[in-house]
């Protein structure tokens, strides 16, 4: 049976680390103030808000949300996210996804562009991703970090290890297979439009799954001893939580893996409290 990865534990002590670096920044004066951005009202979403205000309360982070209708207008967000964005008493800007399509179109690489990148906690601006693509990292999604951890708690050396990512959004997919990449890992991307899906995984020592098809990565597309990063969330019509691999059946025969939920999530939520933290060091020298 192969190894849980524990994503709760091991979000715990990276959100130790952040609280310890915030009571640092208040014993020399400073405050960290993060503002998130909420437009309309998918419940989904609110969900995820709420899990970040606490997460930031609790690490002595300030946090601000604002939020807008789902019938207001463009200019109405983007007015906001280049106020925010100008505010030097806000080191963090995060405009939570998805955007209703009646406010944004297919304008959201705009809007995300507005972020000032010192301020891109998501590490999604124009930027942000460049830099990574450069080997040079800036502030790194949030995901991706929480991807690249997880591996490195079981194989902290991934030179030459033969990763596929299947998934290419720009939220997960891309920057995870460029930080990989960055670290000496042979990175293939696979997506829905790959033939013969199962012919890559077949040989790979490392499987991250970001794709949003409930139970898409089966035993027979696992080779034996593989490691397996499950990224995916999806909630069946019986109600059950379940990732985009089939836990039940290629667990027994991985190296390791994370459960869904408390694998990937809980270090999302962590990379995000550590990328505000390196925000505001950024905007102050530090």
């Amino acid at each position: 049976m192969a190894q849980i990865i524990d994503g709760k534990s091991l979000a715990m002590a990276l959100r130790d680390e952040v609280a310890a670096s915030v009571l640092e920044i208040q014993a020399r004066g400073g405050r960290v103030r993060f503002a998130a951005v909420l437009v309309g009202d998918n419940p989904a979403s609110q969900i995820y808000v709420r899990n970040k205000q606490r997460a930031c309360e609790k690490a002595g982070i300030d946090f601000v949300l604002y939020t807008l209708p789902a019938t207001c207008q463009y200019k109405e967000l983007t007015d906001l996210i280049q106020r925010l964005s100008a505010d030097s008493q806000i080191h963090g800007v995060l405009l939570q996804l998805p955007v209703p399509p009646e406010v944004i179109g297919n304008r959201l690489s705009e809007v995300l562009n507005l972020i000032d990148p010192r301020k891109d906690v998501d590490g999604l601006t124009i930027t942000n991703l460049g830099l990574l693509a450069g080997g040079n990292n800036g502030l790194v999604a949030c995901t991706a970090q929480g991807v690249l951890h997880a591996v490195q708690s079981v194989c902290p050396d991934l030179t030459g290890k033969k990763v596929v990512m299947i998934g290419r959004s720009q939220i997960v997919g891309r920057p995870t297979a460029l930080l990989l990449t960055n670290q000496n890992a042979t990175v293939t991307v696979c997506h829905r439009l790959t033939q013969n899906l199962g012919e890559h995984t077949r040989t790979a020592d490392i499987i991250v799954v970001a794709a949003g098809s409930p139970q898409l990565l089966t035993a027979e597309m696992v080779k034996p001893g593989a490691i397996i990063i499950d990224v995916g969330i999806n909630r069946l019509p019986d109600g059950r939580l379940v990732g985009d691999v089939d836990f039940e059946n290629v667990a027994p025969q991985a190296a390791a893996i994370t459960p869904v939920p408390g694998g990937i999530g809980p270090l999302t939520i962590a990379f995000l409290l550590k990328n505000i933290v390196a925000a505001y060091r950024l905007q102050n020298g530090l």
